[in-house]
């Protein structure tokens, strides 16, 4: 990038002039994205996809598997990477010749990375972005708008980023340094949670589409951070569900109930319903799979409006835990041992087992409903 000797982009009205397209600029494109290109990378176009990995030194085959894992286009042999390009490059392949990460596990490393902001660069643009852009004063354009506030944004944006991740990272190590073995890290003991709108189809084909729109991003909101105030992990959204796991069915059944009361007080959102499951999850790339994750589906897809079903390996998990009775039964007559000087447990939630049903892919399972106990010690 260029810039003047007083070292200002000002000129003598006081707006900003965008800095001028890089000289191996294709002449068919935007010159408005080519200034942002170059503002966002911080570099000039310098390289062919060729050039790039002969400077970092790692063959086009493994170059190419890491920027298509990466989400970017194939660009041919045209010039359009810059002096980042060759060092990220780099950077992945020093890592794997010094035998920190497999060649396997670098490839898996550009992949999450890019498919995470891919989604949040996305979302900045859509609804960030533009929002802001919009010129304050008649005469004014976009591009005269777009540039200075990108120039402002980019630096602060960059440093929360790197922040929030650095926090997610150690919460995320925390996790697995609790776990009890090497195979726990992979395969863990977790309780999934689905959360579903009721008739979300139909309000599909009845709404507008910004304020289907609307809808999707406060439920979203919403299910975020509840599952983050209680202590679970948000795995992703899929517009009209959530996915979500804890580490043990209490945090889970809290989240669980607390996101149908909060749907049911909204009177914009339809009803919801939720399944959970617990038991072994593989864990990848953020994701979790398996049986137990598809158990939870499955939970979700049979259960009743604005409430919970789950599995018995959760439902016992719970009464392990305390957090529920066996049985009301159970439950009463610890109860009656208080008249003798016993505290009685103090249960928060209360199960009901449903009828044995086929789930298809998984056998015959028992559902079980969740509720809350009152303070007076019954079924909410």
């Amino acid at each position: 990038m260029t810039v003047d000797d007083t070292g200002s982009g000002a000129d003598g009205d006081g707006r900003v002039d965008p800095e001028p397209a890089p000289d191996s600029a294709d002449p068919g494109e935007d010159p408005l994205a080519l200034r942002l290109e170059g503002l966002i990378l911080g570099a000039e176009r310098r390289y062919t996809p060729f050039q790039a990995a002969r400077s970092a030194g790692v063959s086009m085959e493994l170059a190419s598997r890491f920027w298509r894992a990466m989400g970017f286009a194939d660009i041919g042999q045209a010039k359009a990477l810059t002096e980042a390009d060759v060092l990220a490059l780099r950077r992945l392949a020093g890592l794997v010749e010094a035998g920190l990460l497999s060649e396997a596990m670098a490839v898996q490393v550009a992949r999450s990375t890019g498919q995470t902001t891919a989604r949040l660069a996305e979302w900045q643009i859509d609804s960030f972005l533009e929002g802001l852009t919009e010129p304050p004063e008649p005469g004014m354009t976009r591009t005269e708008v777009t540039y200075p506030i990108v120039e402002l944004l980019l630096p602060e944006l960059q440093e929360f980023l790197v922040y929030v991740w650095r926090r997610q990272l150690a919460a995320s190590a925390g996790r697995v340094i609790q776990a009890g073995d090497d195979e726990e890290m992979v395969d863990r003991r977790l309780a999934v949670g689905f959360a579903d709108l009721v008739g979300f189809t139909r309000l599909t084909r009845r709404m507008e589409e910004e304020e289907l729109g609307e809808l999707v991003e406060a439920f979203e909101t919403t299910s975020a951070d509840l599952v983050a105030a209680r202590g679970g992990r948000l795995v992703k959204t899929l517009g009209d569900e959530v996915l979500y796991a804890a580490d043990d069915a209490g945090t889970a059944a809290e989240i669980a109930l607390l996101l149908v009361e909060t749907m049911a007080n909204d009177e914009t959102m339809p009803e919801l319903r939720v399944g959970i499951a617990f038991g072994t999850v593989t864990t990848r790339m953020g994701d979790v799979f398996g049986t137990t994750v598809n158990l939870a589906s499955r939970l979700t897809s049979i259960a009743p409006k604005d409430a919970v079903l789950v599995d018995t390996a959760f439902a016992e998990e719970l009464i392990r835990t305390r957090d529920a009775p066996a049985s009301e039964a159970a439950a009463a007559e610890e109860a009656a041992a208080e008249k003798e000087g016993e505290e009685p447990p103090v249960y928060r939630f209360a199960l009901q087992p449903m009828w044995q049903r086929p789930v298809r892919g998984l056998g015959v399972v028992e559902p079980w409903l969740l509720t809350r106990r009152d303070s007076g010690g019954g079924e909410s």
